[in-house]
């Protein structure tokens, strides 16, 4: 600047002070990190994703003491189902069924280094959202997708894709359940007697290649991704976060409300979405679920209403363009 001299002290500072500061912002562009990123550790990129580990449901005490709901094993997986049978969702016309669209789902599952890993989809009103997701991020539970599984529906609902990782799984639990404690999700679950599913579910069976099982009245067939998926440091287990559902609710007559998701890679989305279109069935929501999964993985949530074995059949060419095998029994 014009008021700085060479011989002035003062000056000579200013000077080299304003060197080191342009030095250091050029720093993250020069090495090719983002300005106010992080660098990481020596040798992290190199570090092998670590293994989930079995588990039993005794491991899991604390977790559902913590929660206030009794859980259950799926492989890998402590689960818990809560399914929001507080509300009467209709869309199309359509009573929506809890198991059809309406599950909350929250999983643990703890891996080699001693770590716990936390993902789950809950059902929250509108009205919930907001006040949801603040207890969530008080307890360091990352909102990681916000979106919709349904078309025009009353009331407005939404889904919200939850995730943490670390050493403090009760502490977890213990957020989750201060979360849920700000919605209408119900404290225990009321099961009650689930109306045979009406439908040719051989058919159906049949027609998308993959053997499905009847749900709380619904018929669920799944589907997993043949490679392996990692999220961050670790392996994501087989049905989590990886998973295509279809999930058929009997309305009489042969006909079904049809709704789930495809799990998918990009050269893959378009393919897809062509292939369920000219099936007969809507596009609900194409966005991700993870943040840092490998490979990257995008889902689509469609619906449809009619003949339950004509959508699967329709149904079936968009899942032929994915790379996905049937999921065993129990596993999803």
């Amino acid at each position: 600047m014009a008021d700085e001299r060479p011989d002035d002290p003062h000056s000579a500072r200013i000077a080299s002070r304003r060197r080191v500061l342009a030095a250091a912002a050029m720093a993250p562009v020069l090495t090719g990190v983002p300005a106010g990123a992080s660098a990481l550790p020596a040798g992290t990129r190199e570090r092998a994703p670590v293994e989930p580990v079995t588990t039993s449901l005794t491991d899991w005490g604390e977790v559902g003491r913590a929660l206030g709901r009794p859980g259950d094993m799926k492989r890998f997986m402590y689960h818990t189902g809560l399914p929001r049978r507080d509300l009467t969702v209709v869309s199309h016309g359509v009573r929506i069924s809890p198991a059809l669209a309406l599950g909350t789902h929250v999983s643990f599952v703890r891996y080699a280094d001693s770590s716990t890993l936390l993902m789950g989809d809950c059902v929250v009103t509108e009205h919930e959202l907001q006040g949801f997701i603040d207890v969530l991020q008080e307890y360091g539970i990352t909102p990681t997708a916000i979106h919709k599984h349904l078309l025009a529906h009353t009331p407005q609902v939404w889904w919200v894709h939850v995730h943490a990782h670390g050493h403090d799984p009760v502490t977890v639990a213990g957020g989750l359940r201060a979360a849920f404690e700000r919605t209408g999700t119900p404290s225990y679950d009321l099961v009650t007697a689930a109306p045979p599913v009406d439908l040719d579910t051989a058919a159906i069976d049949a027609a998308l290649g993959v053997r499905g099982t009847a749900d709380e009245g619904v018929y669920r067939c799944t589907f997993a991704r043949r490679e392996r998926i990692t999220h961050g440091p670790v392996v994501l287990p087989p049905g989590l976060g990886a998973m295509t559902s279809v999930t058929f609710q009997p309305l009489g007559g042969g006909r079904a409300a049809l709704t789930g998701d495809l799990v998918l890679t990009a050269p893959e989305v378009q393919p897809a979405l062509l292939a369920l279109r000219r099936g007969g069935i809507d596009l609900v929501e194409l966005h991700h679920h993870n943040l840092t999964d490998e490979p990257r993985l995008f889902f689509v949530h469609y619906w449809a209403v009619g003949d339950a074995v004509g959508l699967a059949r329709g149904l079936r060419r968009a899942v032929d363009a994915t790379n996905v095998v049937p999921m065993a029994q129990g596993v999803g």
